[in-house]
């Protein structure tokens, strides 16, 4: 079971913003576009969508196909509805994955799998939305830049030993 609540905090006043609670005791402020101190309601569906995603993909790309990723990002943008209820009707989900060596056909069906299997943020989205996902991987750069050397030398030496790549680093 989820649960949520939302609490007004200022309820003899005519703005509508609330203090959100989640069932596992995270706190934030929802607001509307007036007051515009917290989040709209339907971005946190967005926000839902994206790290529903994130979390089946980068799962699927690190234990299943044991990807070196390095950096991960989830973009949503989504069309609404004209008229009220305004439920999403388009939604474009891009992931940017950044890595060593990344496998396009793991990323592929990393994110199959999300969108047929796991995201129950997606599958509620899909009643009312066409879903568009594209994906784009960034590879890593094999040499990392090492700091130049100070005007000023240290009273005696100092003795770094660095990865000449992050793709030298091992994720767990």
């Amino acid at each position: 079971m989820v649960i949520a609540k939302v609490v007004l905090t200022q309820p003899f006043k005519l703005e509508r913003q609330f203090i959100a609670t989640t069932g596992s005791e995270h706190h934030f402020v929802l607001d509307d576009a007036a007051g515009g101190t917290g989040s709209k309601p339907i971005e946190l569906v967005a926000v839902a969508l994206a790290g529903c995603a994130a979390f089946d993909v980068i799962t699927v790309l690190r234990q299943k196909y044991h990807q070196q990723v390095t950096g991960y990002e989830v973009r949503v943008e989504a069309d609404q509805a004209e008229r009220p209820p305004q439920v999403f009707t388009s939604v474009r989900i891009h992931h940017v994955v950044t890595g060593c060596e990344i496998d396009p056909a793991a990323i592929e069906e990393a994110i199959r799998l999300s969108e047929e299997k796991y995201c129950s943020v997606g599958a509620m989205v899909k009643k009312t939305a066409d879903l568009q996902t594209t994906y784009e991987i960034v590879a890593e750069k094999k040499e990392r830049l090492l700091p130049t050397p100070s005007a000023q030398k240290p009273e005696r030496p100092l003795s770094v030993t660095l990865p000449t790549s992050t793709c030298d680093l091992r994720h767990m």
